[in-house]
């Protein structure tokens, strides 16, 4: 199982909204907004390391608001 963290900066005023659609992705176990150099974070689980990808460049960068993303790999 791989563990991931998403960080996500969106465009003014679109986190509140992100979060919902965010949270609807099957590999996101939990979205947050946050304060910070981020407006959200979503936690990530999934069998391989490419689903990690996956999930953060087609899925939530599709998303409408997404300015830029980063991927954190968990090794713990």
């Amino acid at each position: 199982m791989v563990h991931a963290f998403v960080m996500v900066k969106t465009g003014a005023g679109k986190a509140e909204a992100m979060v919902d659609s965010a949270r609807g992705i099957a590999s996101i176990s939990e979205a947050h907004i946050v304060a910070g150099d981020y407006d959200l974070i979503a936690e990530v689980d999934t069998e391989e390391v490419y689903d990690v990808l996956h999930t953060a460049s087609s899925e939530l960068q599709e998303l409408d608001g997404v300015e830029s993303t980063k991927t954190y790999i968990s090794l713990d």
